[in-house]
């Protein structure tokens, strides 16, 4: 398949050190799947095959590199890091080709994901019971989301209980400057994909 010029213009921007790494993981899986197509989903590179299977970001002073099934796949190292807790990607923070698998690990997992759509394997996905609570995002706070696409997106698709205790930190912050300053912390760990509490979950 043909490469995606959105995707030749999302490397192309960023920065320096990422370049390499991303068109590294880009022929990688245009190399275990030739039928893969490219696509911009929530501001990032997404690779798909009969559904998404991964995705690729980078941020400013790391990329990411996630699969869509990563729990259903086989990984007897435990190199596959679960993002169920709200981080992006599998790898942690991806700052050089070194802090990646071997590409021979590499295009293993990525062949497992193309054969896991084509077998028609769902993921299994939370839903939110009936009647559950939902949350208003604040104006400024969203005013502000709505000059990060990326971070808006993250958001929109992280979970309750992920909206919720970003929105009550900056609720509770007792001056604006307080609050000013949590919310430019808060668009920094939500772009990056991280929940409020990201620091004591456990990894």
């Amino acid at each position: 398949m043909p490469k995606n010029k959105q995707v030749d213009a999302y490397i192309d921007k960023s920065a320096e050190f990422a370049k390499p790494i991303l068109i590294h993981l880009r022929e990688l899986v245009h190399k275990a799947c030739p039928e893969v197509q490219e696509v911009i989903k929530w501001g990032f590179p997404n690779f798909d095959h009969k559904g998404v299977m991964c995705n690729m970001a980078a941020f400013k002073q790391h990329c990411s590199f996630g699969f869509w099934k990563a729990s259903m796949m086989d990984d007897p190292k435990g190199l596959i890091k679960s993002s169920d807790k709200g981080s992006m990607g599998n790898f942690d923070r991806i700052t050089s080709l070194k802090d990646l698998p071997s590409d021979k690990t590499l295009l293993d997992f990525i062949k497992q994901a193309v054969a896991l759509n084509e077998n028609g394997v769902k993921r299994k996905v939370k839903v939110t019971p009936a009647g559950s609570k939902t949350i208003a995002t604040p104006a400024y706070f969203q005013k502000e989301l709505n000059k990060n696409k990326v971070a808006n997106e993250v958001f929109k698709n992280f979970s309750y209980t992920n909206r919720k205790d970003y929105i009550e930190w900056l609720e509770e912050a007792k001056t604006e400057e307080t609050r000013n300053k949590r919310m430019a912390q808060a668009i920094e760990w939500i772009e990056e994909g991280k929940a409020r509490n990201w620091k004591y979950q456990k990894k």
